[in-house]
């Protein structure tokens, strides 16, 4: 596996100053945001798109610093019914991602209205009341399925393999049956971004998961989850407050490590490699009391001292 973390963990700083970090911590590469529900201060995506000279530069930074470019993050809700601004940074992403040679495009499913006439993203986590089916066959038969049929078509033309979807709430993928039905009705080049932090508070077991998906992993986000236990007891995991109140939240989005332990993350890094998975682990740090810079830092040295990185080479002894 290689280590490495998604640029709007340090959004804060300049760029140079994000390379020359991941540089000194050891870590291998960088994910890279682009659009959506990020502002994108390391990755201008208009101004890349079909500007090879920009494109080298980009890369060279990297490349410098002995660096890899994980892939680009193209985060938000492509099927927004009013803003469709986030479906085109996602095709745009997917554009760019082929002409620098990416191959692994991260991004949502989306999640669009409950019907035709309505203006915002509807989502459905229970089987009733019955009005419940009529959503679920609208945003899957007319809006989702579609859609992915077409990026999919996009991806190939572009030489993007693969598109990894965040298992993520408020999506209309979030789960690992949701993924696996997306992915028969359009195909493998999507496939799961496993991030256990949104698995955590769905009530979902991430390492049942990684062996659940196979090789549908197509990307890992390392990011853990603190379950407020006192909070949830009377408000349970269905949470809206805000994410700046952590002692008012049933859970919160924490520095890895403060959630579950060193043993937990020992033991999916092992889960993903029997369920086949040697690919990236892409810390995304999103804890709001801990400084950016030591938290990345201290779920660097976490994941460094758990995650196996050398090829396994055992073999029993010729007797």
């Amino acid at each position: 596996m290689k280590l490495g973390f998604v640029s709007d963990s340090l959004g804060n700083l300049p760029f140079d100053a994000v390379l020359d970090h991941a540089r000194r911590m050891g870590v291998s590469g960088i994910e890279v945001n682009t659009c959506g529900w990020s502002t994108a201060p390391h990755f201008r995506l208009s101004s890349m798109l079909g500007d090879r000279e920009a494109q080298k530069r980009f890369a060279g930074a990297f490349e410098e610093r002995g660096l890899e470019i994980i892939s680009l993050n193209a985060n938000g809700n492509p099927l927004h019914p009013t803003d469709p601004s986030q479906g085109e940074g996602l095709k745009d992403t997917i554009r760019v991602a082929g002409e620098m040679g990416i191959r692994t495009v991260c991004t949502m499913s989306g999640l669009p209205a409950g019907s035709a006439s309505d203006s915002l993203p509807n989502w459905v986590v229970s089987s009733w009341p019955p009005e419940t089916q009529t959503i679920l066959r609208y945003q899957w038969e007319d809006r989702l399925i579609p859609f992915w049929s077409e990026i999919v078509a996009l991806a190939k033309e572009n030489g993007v393999e693969r598109i990894a979807l965040e298992l993520h709430g408020n999506q209309c993928v979030y789960n690992v049956p949701s993924l696996l039905k997306l992915r028969e009705a359009v195909g493998p080049v999507v496939g799961a971004n496993l991030d256990p932090s949104h698995l955590f508070w769905m009530g979902a077991d991430p390492l049942a998961a990684a062996e659940a998906l196979g090789e549908a992993v197509y990307h890992v986000h390392a990011k853990d989850t603190m379950l407020n236990r006192p909070v949830q007891a009377t408000t349970s995991l269905l949470e809206n407050g805000s994410l700046m109140d952590i002692p008012a939240r049933s859970w919160s989005y924490i520095t890895l490590g403060f959630g579950h332990g060193q043993e937990w993350w020992r033991q999916f890094c092992y889960r993903l490699k029997m369920a086949g998975y040697d690919g990236w682990l892409s810390i995304e740090h999103e804890d709001v009391l801990l400084n950016s810079l030591e938290g990345l830092e201290k779920s660097v040295a976490l994941l460094q001292g758990v995650m196996p990185s050398a090829p396994a080479d055992f073999k029993p002894q010729d007797i």
